[in-house]
């Protein structure tokens, strides 16, 4: 049996209604006035109904659904600037890990964002770093050579 909140990844937390359920809706309460039968009959909750009522000037279009994106960037965003560094940095640096790149731009840039908002932007701006040696498969002298050669 295939319920609403089984199955793929495809399904929404609510069950949106077309725009037609909506203005029916709406005209039916404003014709009316029984809130209680209005919603019973469309199967609608009273909290939808008084949003789709004051958001309804007589036009259908009045009740399609808006875009949630923001306007504006966050405030605490990463700037262009410090975007602009790392995607230098790494570039010139192919072969950096991040803990190297942090350093260096905590040092040589005034970088004060935290190693792991650098992380997450390196993620969502699909920036790849290198992730260092694998130090199971090394020997000791092996790892003190090449740390004698990765001088920051």
């Amino acid at each position: 049996m295939d319920s609403i909140t089984q199955n793929s990844k495809n399904t929404k937390r609510y069950l949106p209604h077309d725009i037609k359920t909506k203005e029916n809706a709406v005209k039916t309460y404003l014709n009316n006035g029984d809130i209680e039968y209005t919603c019973r009959k469309y199967h609608i909750s009273r909290i939808s109904l008084w949003r789709w009522i004051k958001k309804y000037d007589g036009t259908k279009e009045s009740l399609t659904d808006k875009s949630h994106k923001p306007k504006t960037r966050h405030p605490k965003a990463h700037t262009n600037q410090e975007i602009r560094w790392i995607r230098n940095y790494v570039r010139r640096n192919p072969r950096i890990t991040l803990c190297e790149l942090w350093a260096k731009l905590k040092r040589e840039k005034g970088y004060t964002r935290k190693i792991t908002s650098l992380y997450r932007v390196m993620k969502r701006l699909n920036i790849k770093f290198y992730k260092g040696m694998n130090i199971k498969n090394t020997s000791k002298k092996n790892i003190i050579r090449s740390m004698k050669h990765q001088r920051i």
